[in-house]
């Protein structure tokens, strides 16, 4: 009687969290393709490439860093080449998206080889699957270093030519 207890309440609860989440199974098929995409980088696999759309933007850490889809796959050929990229593991993530479900945005927080990140993204529903249009990462940076940080980029900007 005990199990059959457990059980019932196990799948009352099962319901309550799908009714409070209706489009759990879409958000969920948004984060699948996000962490692969992640994957696929760390693992240098030519799908990375495949999940962009052609007129893409990939924005990097640095200012200098806002690349075309076309721009961005010939900076990291060399990563490619030397089967080594970069490692990106999703902490958290908030998925968004249109009420017909065409385009996702979404934010995460990364555990990346320069410490925590922050990304943003704006994925394009095809039908088929998703696509990638926009991604833009940052550096998290700790609010009680921001002055020292900040600091050191006026510093390091005021040598440039």
């Amino acid at each position: 009687m005990k199990r059959l207890l457990i059980a019932a309440a196990t799948a009352f609860m099962m319901h309550g969290a799908l009714a409070a989440d209706p489009d759990g199974d879409f958000r969920q098929q948004v984060n699948a393709f996000v962490d692969g995409w992640h994957d696929d980088a760390a693992n240098t696999r030519p799908d990375y490439w495949d999940k962009f759309t052609p007129d893409a933007v990939f924005i990097g850490t640095d200012k200098s860093e806002v690349w075309s889809y076309r721009e961005f796959k010939a900076w990291a050929k060399r990563f490619w080449d030397r089967k080594k990229a970069w490692s990106f593991t999703a902490q958290k993530r908030n998925v968004y998206f249109s009420p017909d479900k065409k385009y996702v945005w979404f934010d995460e927080q990364l555990n990346t080889q320069m410490g925590t990140c922050q990304a943003s993204g704006v994925l394009v529903n095809t039908g088929k699957g998703f696509k990638i249009e926009h991604y833009q990462l940052s550096l998290a940076v700790p609010n009680p270093l921001m002055d020292s940080f900040t600091k050191a980029i006026r510093e390091y900007e005021a040598k440039q030519p």
